[in-house]
């Protein structure tokens, strides 16, 4: 009864795990702490492999809990990594474990459990329970290979793991299970035999298992059959059944002699059938002699019942008890996807309450005429910079450069003055000129730079308005002052009611921005960890309704703040109206001093020049990162185009190679015989001919190539990558177009940008155009609303310099 049946171990080939995990990871994860963690995961990821497939391990348990330990580890990694066809191929290559030829690629390891249950000591209970519950995980194991396994393997399975074969396995690991327990209950033994003729049924008209496995299964099958009369004749017995006790042990007694008499090389059944004939000597003689009870036919016997004891181990991860996830912080692909979209919603959010404050600050200053509101329209944009204010009262003296004035003209200077904006003009062609060369390879990009043109077309346009200008505002203070035409004194108007209500009114309005400002930085600096939520949804529900809790909330998060922002925008509808009231008055004062009038109006364009030269130079900054980051987007894309090339070329490769049909001899055509018989036989062929040179021949790609459907570096030099776009830098107030804040794959989030603010403080004329209104020409979303997906989460950025919108305005 020693005799077990258990599976031989599977080996594998190597694979490369490094170099593609690290690489998916560097090109999600901004360089830092949290990607230095995930590389070194990967690198215990593969020890790990290597330490639970890369050598033999013995038949222990310690050696199985290293093989949970990496079956776990693999579970937890596989929704956290893109593995498919075209982002991450892994191919695991591992040896028949009947067949010491033949490989097929999948991704299990068989059947150590059964080995060290086969180990175990029989003779205590110890015993019995450990091996009953290692079997019962050997039968689990095969069913989940059965049920779970096979479907996601891209070919033929080979015999060890084909459907039939793991069915067997299973119902044979069972079977055993069951006989670790009370091997004294008929009914147990009955159960037991059971599985063993199922298992036997199942494999004796096929090759799927070893020649010696199905005389084993025979044998068992007699065996617990007997054993189960065994223990139902003591039964019988107990009931004064003699009849039966012998009709039972005679059964018995015949079941083990067939087994001695066809199995006996496979299976001993000395010690059994000493007790059966034992125990059928001492029950006939007591029949003989005292009883004399008849004994019926094998067929007239009643049924012997069955219990089943034991059942396959499910296959629930994790299974092994010091399993630690080496990518615990890593969330799987759909909650990074889900947080990559909320991500998107939530500045979609910031973008509207800041841009809609900014848009009602810079008609406030007078920048363009834009409809906030019904009720906010005002009737010809009669605001601070068509008014002249507040430089109008810093002018009273007529005869010096105002205060407001100067310091635009220091603060241009200080930018790098006329200079640095021909200098962005210049680097323009040249990044167009390299993104226009990478989008051969994806024509569907094209769009974005002919819009992107169009929209640098807007910001010459726009500086050659203003030039001259600009230039005036670059000029020494006393050159400058002799260009702003001069007037009569004004004096008699400092004082004037007039002109402290006016000052009073614009005070306001300065208090109002800065109230907006300190707004903004509270939008701005609102944050919530969505992927806790993402997480228990994805657990719960096995899905994740992005759209609803996302929008949901949103809603909590800034619903406070969309009130308070509405509450600014009728303030300053208020105010507004107030200060055009008081500047009529003011400039009913001003009416009959024309030469003050002219100089005013030398003073606006000084002004509009002094913004115009902000926020051009920040429209120009904002293409400039747009077109480095739009570079290094498209070389992904081409390498990933690349490498799903190369990879189809490497797998027909390999296919030539596993069908056996060099290219090489398909090429080469037979040749004929010179000199044919008299009488021409069916034609011949030289062996030597038709056959390719063996030390020529080739036999596929070399051993150091990755195995089919696996990425392939490429077979020539890459272009050159860009340096990444530091992950925290925002030189802009608000707008920059949200290269990605890692994790996921580089998500360009279609968000507008937001034009530069101006400084607190700075009067005269307006600063930058009103948020929320994307760069004329850059759409806010690429490709007619449609964005070119660059892999499962990687979308095209959102073009820069909304400002550039504001100069021709879509109407709505």
């Amino acid at each position: 009864m020693a005799t077990f049946i258990s599976v031989p171990l599977k080996k594998s080939s190597e694979v490369e795990l490094v170099k593609p995990l690290s690489k998916f990871v560097t090109a999600t994860y901004p360089a830092g702490e949290e990607q230095a963690e995930y590389l070194r995961s990967v690198d215990e990821l593969n020890k790990l492999r290597k330490s639970a497939l890369g050598r033999p391990l013995d038949k222990h348990e310690s050696s199985l809990e290293i093989l949970l330990r990496y079956y776990d580890q693999l579970c937890s990694v596989e929704p956290k990594f893109p593995f498919s066809e075209n982002q991450l191929c892994l191919t695991f290559t591992w040896k028949d474990a009947f067949d010491k030829g033949s490989l097929f690629s999948g991704s299990v390891k068989l059947a150590l459990a059964s080995q060290i249950a086969s180990e175990q000591n029989l003779d205590n209970d110890e015993g019995l329970k450990t091996a009953a519950k290692f079997y019962q995980l050997a039968s689990g194991a095969f069913g989940h290979i059965r049920d779970t396994v096979l479907s996601a393997l891209n070919r033929e399975p080979t015999m060890d793991i084909s459907p039939e074969t793991v069915g067997t396995l299973s119902n044979i690991m069972l079977a055993q299970a069951q006989e670790m327990k009370d091997a004294v209950i008929a009914k147990l033994a009955n159960q037991a035999a059971d599985y063993y003729g199922d298992a036997f049924k199942q494999c004796q008209y096929k090759d799927n298992l070893p020649k010696e496995v199905l005389p084993v299964l025979a044998a068992k099958h007699c065996i617990m059959q007997a054993n189960a009369e065994l223990h139902q004749s003591i039964l019988a017995k107990q009931k004064k059944r003699f009849g039966e006790e012998i009709a039972r042990l005679q059964h018995a007694a015949e079941l083990v002699k067939t087994v001695a008499t066809s199995h006996d090389e496979y299976v001993s059944v000395k010690d059994l059938t000493e007790k059966i004939n034992r125990a059928l000597t001492a029950a006939k003689k007591d029949n003989d002699f005292i009883y004399h009870d008849r004994v019926p036919e094998v067929k007239d016997l009643e049924h012997i019942g069955k219990a089943a004891l034991v059942k396959p181990t499910a296959i629930t991860p994790p299974l092994s008890q010091k399993f630690a996830d080496l990518f615990e912080k890593m969330v799987p692909m759909a909650v990074q996807q889900s947080m990559s979209i909320y991500g998107q919603r939530k500045a979609e959010t910031v973008n509207r309450l800041v841009g809609t404050m900014r848009e009602a600050t810079n008609l406030c200053n007078g920048y363009a005429a834009l409809r906030l509101s019904d009720q906010m329209l005002l009737c010809s944009c009669i605001v601070l910079a068509s008014l002249n204010l507040p430089a109008a009262l810093e002018d009273l003296s007529g005869d010096s450069i105002p205060q407001s004035i100067a310091e635009k003209a220091r603060a241009v200077v200080q930018l790098g003055g006329l200079q640095s904006i021909e200098q962005l003009i210049r680097d323009l062609p040249e990044l167009l000129t390299r993104n226009r060369e990478i989008l051969d390879e994806g024509s569907n990009f094209s769009n974005i730079l002919d819009k992107a043109v169009q929209a640098d077309q807007v910001v010459r346009d726009r500086y050659n308005a203003h030039c001259d200008m600009i230039t005036l505002l670059c000029k020494p203070e006393n050159e400058l002052n002799a260009a702003i035409p001069s007037a009569n004194p004004t004096k008699t108007l400092q004082g004037s009611e007039v002109v402290n209500v006016l000052r009073s009114q614009l005070a306001q309005l300065d208090e109002m921005k800065r109230e907006r400002e300190t707004l903004e930085g509270e939008i701005k600096a609102v944050t919530f960890d969505m992927s806790t939520v993402f997480l228990t949804s994805l657990a719960q529900d096995g899905a994740i309704s992005e759209e609803q809790m996302s929008l949901s909330k949103l809603d909590q998060l800034y619903g406070a703040y969309n009130q308070r922002v509405q509450a600014t925008l009728r303030t300053q509808e208020e105010l507004l109206g107030q200060v055009q009231t008081s500047h009529q008055e003011f400039s009913s004062l001003k009416q009959s001093n024309t030469e003050a009038n002219q100089r005013e109006e030398v003073l606006k364009k000084l002004a509009s020049a002094h913004d115009s030269y902000v926020e051009i130079s920040n429209n120009l900054r904002e293409g400039t990162k747009f077109y480095n980051d739009l570079t290094e987007i498209l070389l992904k894309f081409q390498n990933k185009c690349s490498d799903i090339v190369f990879a189809r070329k490497t797998e027909r490769d390999e296919l030539l190679k596993y069908t056996g049909q060099p290219q090489q001899a398909q090429q080469q055509p037979p040749q004929m015989k010179a000199n044919p018989p008299a009488r021409p036989p069916p034609p011949s062929f030289n062996p030597q001919a038709a056959s390719p040179n063996p030390a020529t021949t080739p036999t596929g790609p070399p051993n150091s190539n990755p195995p089919p459907l696996a990425p392939h570096p490429r077979p020539r030099d890459p272009l050159p990558q860009l340096p990444r776009m530091p992950m925290g830098y925002n030189p802009y107030a608000y707008g920059q177009y949200n290269m990605p804040n890692m994790p996921s794959m580089p998500n360009m989030p279609n968000m507008p940008y937001m034009p530069y603010q101006q400084t607190p403080g700075q009067g005269g004329y307006p600063a930058a155009p009103p948020g929320g209104q994307p760069y004329p020409g850059y759409p806010s979303n690429p490709l007619n609303s449609s964005p070119t997906t660059l892999s499962n989460n990687s979308t095209l950025p959102s073009p820069p310099h909304p400002s550039y919108h504001q100069l021709t305005p879509n109407k709505k």
